[in-house]
């Protein structure tokens, strides 16, 4: 299936990333990613997001064909950080800006222009404010690309066939196998439990 086909909502919980060891010690159980399960509607996702926190699962993704925002919080996703992003980002083409015009009339090539002195910050204004917005878009989206981890070519999930209903009527949860909680069996009957429609291993 495309990759361009999808085009579903990832809440992640803190700490989720590419499997390595568990925390809690141990290796991960070879070629398995985690465990996800199929729910019909949104209030039954995030009843089971709150049962898998009570549990003492914490490291665990879900998605969803739009975004949930008692979704995120249940699953522990904390403020964004693409806005301080875009603040230091702003704050440095501002910054640079001004430098660069006050280096170039003041330092380096200063001209008496009509009586007006080289530090003439009012002139500075526009290249000013121009360099503060163009380094604050472009932090804007280079930080949500580096922070949702993409580009990504290839995801475990694709290979779950009822997956593509992600991007449509579907909603999905997987607690992942770097879990210090995760056992392959008893975790599998716990989402079981979760009153989802599927259940099934993600292989990595």
């Amino acid at each position: 299936m495309s990759l361009f086909r999808r085009f579903f909502t990832r809440h992640v919980a803190p700490g989720v990333g590419r499997p390595g060891p568990r925390e809690g010690g141990g290796e991960l159980p070879p070629h398995l990613y985690g465990v996800i399960a199929e729910f019909a509607g949104s209030p039954a996702l995030v009843q089971a997001v709150h049962r898998t926190r009570a549990e003492g699962y914490v490291v665990m993704e879900a998605y969803t064909p739009y975004p949930i925002e008692e979704l995120n919080d249940a699953i522990g996703h904390g403020p964004s950080r693409v806005p301080l992003l875009v603040l230091i980002g702003g704050l440095v083409g501002g910054l640079g800006g001004f430098g660069l015009q006050y280096w170039a009339s003041v330092l380096e090539y200063p001209l008496n222009i009509g009586g007006r002195p080289p530090n003439s910050w009012i002139a500075f204004i526009p290249i000013t404010f121009e360099c503060t917005i163009l380094l604050a878009g472009i932090s804007a989206v280079l930080g949500m690309l580096v922070l949702n981890g993409l580009p990504m070519p290839y995801h475990p999930v694709f290979g779950v066939d009822r997956f593509q209903l992600a991007s449509r009527d579907k909603y999905f949860l997987m607690i992942l196998a770097r879990d210090p909680k995760f056992r392959a069996g008893d975790t599998f009957r716990f989402m079981e439990t979760l009153g989802g429609v599927h259940v099934q291993d993600v292989e990595d």
